[in-house]
C-alpha cells in the first residue's frame, strides 16, 4: 500500500509540474542601464551552473572607432540582475566588433568576433577566445586565442555570373551609386585578398550531429555569406562556398530533420524580405538565394531549434526601421510561421540585432541592442513557449 501511494504521489508531482511548466511565462530587464556611448550586437550562452552569460561590443561608435572593445556581463543562475559589465576582448588601437558565443562539446566557452584593422568591414579578421573556467564571477579566464583564417576556392566566376544576372534584372533601376559599388565588386571579385579578407560573424555557431562545428560568417566587401567549418573540434577551419545572394548576409542556420540546413539571412539588398539558402551538405554548399515570406528592413535576425524540434526566429517585422521586434514559431521547420509575438512596437527606437538560445530549462533566451533617445543598453528577454503560442 505504501509503495502504491508513493507511486501515486510521484505520477501527480510529474503532472503538476508539467501543468506548471505550460503556464506562460515571460520577464524581461536590462542588463546594464542606458548607456552614452555605442552598444552593440550582442551574444549569449548559458553556462553548465545554469547562469546567463551575455557579450556585446561598446565605444565611441562603430568601425571607425578605435576605442571599441568586447564587454560581458553574467545574470547568476536564481538572480534577478545582471552583473556590472566587465572587459572580454580588447585589441588595443583597433575596434573589436560583432560578437557571437557558444559552449562545445567538451563545456567550452567559445567567445568569436571580428578586428578591425583599418578601420572598414572590408578589413576585418575574426578572432576567438576558448574558456575552460568561466562559471566564477567576472571575465572568463581565457585559456586559447587565435584568429581564424579563410581560404575560400576562387569564387570568382560564378559569383561574377550571377552578379551579371542581378544587374540585368534590375536594368533600369540602379542609381549611379549601386553602379559604381558593382564596378568595384567585379574589381575585387578577381583578387585573393578581397576573397580571403573581411569575414566576421554575427549570429551564433551551429553544431551538428556529426560533431561538425559551422560559424556563420559574412563580408561587407561583396554581400556574401560562408560557413567556416571545423571537424575538428575548433582546432582547425576551412571555409565553405559562398551564397551567391548579393545583400544576403549575416546568416542564422538551423537544421531539419532530414538533415537539410536552412539559412536565414538579412537582406542587405533592394529587397524587404528575409533571404533564405539551403544546404544538404552539412554546410559546404549552398542552392539558390531565394526570398523567405518574412519581412526584413536590412537588420540582424536570429534562429534556433527549440528541443521538440519547433524553430523560433526573432527578427523586425518591417520593412523600415527597427522600432518593432518579433518573435515566430514553426512547428513545420520553416515551412509556416503561423504564431508570431512582439518584444518590442514602438513608434520610435530601435531594438535591433537579437541572438536567441534555449536554456536547459525550455526557456527561450533572447537579448538585443536596445537604442533609444536616452541611450543604449542589452535587453533580455526570457520566455516558454507557452507564452510565445498564446500569439497576439
Amino acid at each position: 500500500m505504501r509503495k502504491y501511494l508513493c507511486s501515486t504521489l510521484a505520477i501527480l508531482t510529474l503532472l503538476v509540474s508539467a501543468a506548471a511548466a505550460e503556464e506562460p511565462f515571460y520577464q524581461a530587464e536590462f542588463i546594464f542601464p542606458l548607456h552614452d556611448q555605442h552598444n552593440h550586437a550582442p551574444g549569449i550562452v548559458q553556462c553548465e551552473n545554469g547562469d546567463l552569460l551575455a557579450s556585446w561590443y561598446r565605444g565611441a561608435g562603430e568601425r571607425r572607432s578605435d576605442d571599441v572593445a568586447v564587454f560581458g556581463a553574467r545574470k547568476k543562475k536564481g538572480e534577478a540582475q545582471w552583473s556590472p559589465p566587465f572587459l572580454m576582448a580588447d585589441t588595443p588601437g583597433f575596434p573589436d566588433c560583432n560578437t557571437c558565443m557558444m559552449i562545445d562539446h567538451r563545456e567550452r566557452l567559445w567567445l568569436f568576433w571580428p578586428v578591425i584593422i583599418a578601420n572598414s568591414w572590408e578589413s576585418c579578421i575574426t578572432r576567438f577566445k576558448v574558456s575552460e573556467n568561466y562559471s566564477a564571477a567576472g571575465a572568463p579566464k581565457w585559456s586559447r586565442e587565435g584568429i581564424i583564417l579563410l581560404k575560400p576556392d576562387d569564387f570568382s566566376q560564378p559569383a561574377t555570373k550571377r552578379l551579371d544576372e542581378l544587374v540585368a534584372q534590375y536594368k533600369g533601376r540602379l542609381s549611379k551609386r549601386d553602379t559604381d559599388e558593382i564596378k568595384l565588386v567585379r574589381e575585387r571579385l578577381g583578387e585573393k585578398l578581397y576573397q580571403r579578407l573581411g569575414w566576421q560573424p554575427r549570429c551564433k555557431p551551429t553544431t551538428l550531429p556529426s560533431g561538425r562545428i559551422l560559424l556563420p560568417l559574412y563580408t561587407d566587401t561583396f554581400s556574401l555569406s560562408l560557413m567556416a567549418i571545423s571537424d575538428d573540434g575548433g582546432e582547425t577551419w576551412t571555409a565553405g562556398q559562398p551564397t551567391l545572394g548579393f545583400g544576403a548576409i549575416q546568416p542564422s542556420v538551423l537544421r531539419r530533420n532530414d538533415g537539410t540546413l536552412v539559412a536565414y539571412m538579412r537582406e542587405n539588398g533592394p529587397g524587404d524580405r528575409m533571404r533564405m539558402a539551403k544546404s544538404t551538405d552539412e554546410g559546404v554548399s549552398w542552392g539558390p538565394v531565394v526570398q523567405a515570406k518574412l519581412p526584413n528592413p536590412g537588420s540582424g535576425l536570429d534562429g534556433v531549434r527549440l528541443e521538440n524540434g519547433d524553430w523560433v526566429l526573432v527578427y523586425n517585422d518591417t520593412t523600415d526601421g527597427r522600432n518593432s521586434l518579433a518573435v515566430s514559431l514553426s512547428t513545420d521547420e520553416g515551412k509556416s510561421w503561423k504564431i508570431t509575438r512582439h518584444l518590442e512596437k514602438q513608434a520610435a527606437g530601435a531594438y535591433h540585432y537579437p541572438v536567441v538560445i534555449q536554456g536547459r530549462d525550455g526557456n527561450i533566451h533572447v537579448v538585443y541592442s536596445y537604442f533609444t533617445t536616452g541611450g543604449k543598453t542589452m535587453k533580455h528577454a526570457s520566455f516558454n513557449e507557452a507564452w510565445l503560442r498564446q500569439g497576439e
